[in-house]
C-alpha cells in the first residue's frame, strides 16, 4: 500500500530547493550582472534616456526607436560565438550556470517524489539530493566567479571603461542579477544541508508508527 509522507522539514528542502533553481534561472537570463551611466539618444528630436548593461548571456545596449532599451542574447550563435564577442570565460560561465540549475531542477523533482518514494536503488533519494545539491553549488560558485574574470574584455571597457579590469568594473556598477546568482549560491548549500533532517523527520518513529497503524496520508509538523 502506498503512502504519503509531508513534514514541515521536507516541505522546507523542497520550497528552499526550488527557489534557489528560479533565482539561478533568473541571474542566469538577467541582463543586469553590470550597470553602466545612463546614457541618452535622438530619436526624430526626442532624447530617450537608457542603461546599458550587461550580463552572462544577455545585454541591453542602444535602444531601437522610442523602446528604453533593446536587451538581446550576447551568443547569437551560443557557445559557437567569436570570443571577442562573447568572451570565453563567459561561455564557461554559462556552462557551469547551466549545468548547476539543471541538477537542482532535478532535485527539485526528486523533492516531490520523495514525498511518496523515500528510496531509488536503495539510495535514499534525500541523501543523493543533497549531494547533488552541494555540487550544483560549487558549479555556481565557479559560474558566478568567471563572469568577474571577463571584466577585462574589450566589450566591457566600451561600457564600463578603459580601466575595467578581471574583478573591477570601473565605471560600472553590481547590478540584480549578481544579486540573485550569490542569494541562488547560498541557498543551493542551504537545500543541501536542509536534506538531512528532511530525510530524518520523513523516517521518525512517529513516521513509522503512522505507517503501521495503516496510515496512507501523514502529515508532521
Amino acid at each position: 500500500m502506498g503512502y504519503l509522507i509531508v513534514t514541515a522539514r521536507s516541505l522546507l528542502w523542497m520550497l528552499a530547493s526550488l527557489v534557489a533553481t528560479l533565482l539561478m534561472l533568473g541571474a542566469l537570463m538577467s541582463p543586469v550582472w553590470l550597470v553602466a551611466n545612463p546614457q541618452s539618444v535622438r530619436y526624430d528630436n526626442e532624447t530617450i534616456l537608457y542603461t546599458p548593461s550587461v550580463g552572462v548571456y544577455t545585454k541591453c545596449s542602444k535602444p531601437i526607436k522610442f523602446e528604453k532599451a533593446s536587451c538581446t542574447a550576447i551568443a547569437v550563435r551560443g557557445l559557437a560565438t567569436e570570443s571577442y564577442v562573447y568572451p570565453s570565460v563567459w561561455k564557461a560561465a554559462t556552462v557551469f550556470l547551466i549545468t548547476g540549475i539543471m541538477i537542482m531542477s532535478a532535485t527539485v523533482f526528486m523533492s516531490l517524489i520523495s514525498c511518496c518514494v523515500q528510496s531509488l536503488f536503495k539510495k535514499s533519494i534525500f541523501t543523493m539530493s543533497g549531494v547533488a545539491q552541494a555540487f550544483a553549488g560549487i558549479c555556481f560558485i565557479l559560474g558566478v566567479m568567471l563572469h568577474p574574470m571577463g571584466w577585462g574584455a574589450t566589450r566591457v571597457q566600451k561600457l564600463c571603461g578603459r580601466d575595467a579590469s578581471p574583478f573591477y568594473p570601473a565605471d560600472c556598477s553590481l547590478g540584480l542579477g549578481l544579486v540573485l546568482a550569490a542569494i541562488g549560491t547560498i541557498l543551493a548549500f542551504v537545500s543541501a544541508c536542509l536534506s538531512v533532517p528532511a530525510e530524518k523527520s520523513t523516517s521518525s518513529d512517529t513516521v513509522q508508527d503512522q505507517i503501521y497503524e495503516g496510515q496512507t496520508l501523514i502529515c508532521l509538523a
